[in-house]
């Protein structure tokens, strides 16, 4: 490999918006995540609408889907 061309491999913390912590390396330093796999729905088998900005809604709108 060579010299001073890498990133700088370390220690790092990703926190998650539900509260989940988790101790990793990576390049990147303190990394905060809004789902992990500790509240996504593919590992809890709850079903949960995440909506970011209003996306959903701004789907159905645009597609006359309001609440048929």
């Amino acid at each position: 490999m060579k010299e001073g061309i890498h990133p700088k491999y370390q220690q790092t913390t990703i926190r998650c918006a539900c509260g989940e912590v988790i101790e990793t390396s990576s390049t990147k330093k303190d990394i905060r995540v809004e789902i992990c796999s500790k509240c996504h729905p593919y590992f809890t088998g709850k079903q949960k609408l995440v909506d970011t900005g209003g996306r959903v809604d701004r789907f159905k709108k645009k597609f006359g889907l309001e609440n048929k």
